[in-house]
């Protein structure tokens, strides 16, 4: 339920450059992170200025990195990987390229169904994908779950992105894993049928073409509304500004959440200095700090919220083990495929 030292420096590294090895064995951590420079960048000088463990950045897409971790095996030296759903963090699992560790730290921060249960990977922090509409044209009463989205009345009032979407994935295992697959197949139809125009682009643009008149409704993760809220894009905020959040399923299992989380992996060669930054990034003060840059919530229970997600208010968050969502993926990327979701 969601309520509520030494001189180092951090190298940044563009996507799928080679991490450099001038830094002194066992006073570093190598990290592989789907996440932008601008949203780690600042823990990492924080964790460096604590530990004096230096920290060698590689960004770049999480799909890119998740085949390089595979095609360098044993002999990577990537000690930390960071991706954005938990959808990928199970392909991570399954192609091999991590390893379990459990911790006290780890396992008293991170709540059991936002961690993988044989410790393969831990969530950093949740987002949900809720329901956002239109104020001038939805009224909230209007709205009730994800199922009644494939009720006739939104016939061309849907805005979502594509099926190869990894957020969408897990939205629809969800619906796999709450109503089985014969009534998510059926439901997922009616809801292609309901969309307003053929899924292009990302969150972002589902929520700026809603605003625009090409919608009425629009799902999306809730950073990206606080993002556009809260940047420096005028035309970005006006736009977000026309939609509110609608929680859907309220009076059953909940809201559809995700994660963005991290692993060890299993070529890691500074095990110990791994466990320290994940163990860093669960704290009061880093979850803190990701929760004011990016408007996501924290994955550690009692860290406040930001000002603009306590404005969201609070709602009730499916329960699920979201380790759940990564064993469905196949079978969502399947049904999407036979309900002509594009």
């Amino acid at each position: 339920m969601l309520r509520g030292r030494t001189c180092v420096a951090v190298l940044l590294v563009a996507a799928l450059t080679s991490i450099p090895t001038t830094v002194a064995i066992g006073a570093e951590v190598n990290l592989y992170s789907a996440r932008k420079e601008k949203l780690i960048k600042p823990l990492l000088d924080r964790f460096t200025k604590e530990t004096g463990i230096t920290v060698n950045l590689l960004t770049g897409r999480a799909d890119a990195l998740l085949k390089r971790l595979q095609a360098e095996g044993a002999n990577s030296r990537a000690d930390v990987f960071i991706t954005v759903d938990v959808g990928r963090l199970h392909r991570a699992r399954v192609a091999g390229v991590l390893q379990p560790i459990k911790t006290p730290v780890l396992n008293q921060a991170v709540p059991q169904s936002y961690r993988d249960p044989d410790g393969y990977w831990y969530g950093l922090s949740v987002r949900a994908r809720p329901i956002m509409y239109v104020k001038s044209r939805v009224k909230p009463s209007e709205l009730s779950t994800y199922e009644d989205l494939g009720n006739a009345k939104w016939k061309g009032r849907i805005c979502i992105r594509s099926s190869n979407n990894i957020y969408n994935q897990s939205l629809v295992a969800s619906m796999i894993i709450a109503n089985g697959e014969a009534r998510a197949e059926t439901w997922a139809k009616k809801l292609v049928a309901n969309f307003a125009r053929s899924p292009k682009g990302g969150d972002r643009d589902q929520i700026k073409a809603a605003a625009a008149g090409q919608c009425d409704i629009a799902i999306a993760n809730t950073y990206y509304l606080g993002a556009m809220l809260t940047g420096k894009d005028e035309a970005q905020r006006q736009a977000a500004e026309k939609l509110a959040i609608f929680w859907p399923n309220q009076s059953e299992r909940g809201v559809h959440v995700n994660i963005s989380g991290a692993g060890i992996t299993k070529s890691a060669k500074h095990k110990q200095n791994a466990i320290r930054l994940l163990e860093f990034l669960v704290s009061d003060s880093a979850q803190q700090w990701y929760a004011e840059a990016n408007n996501e919530y924290p994955v550690r229970p009692g860290v406040a919220r930001s000002a603009t997600v306590r404005a969201w208010g609070d709602f009730k968050a499916d329960s699920l083990g979201l380790a759940e969502l990564g064993k469905y993926n196949a079978n969502a990327l399947k049904l999407m495929d036979r309900a002509g979701w594009k």
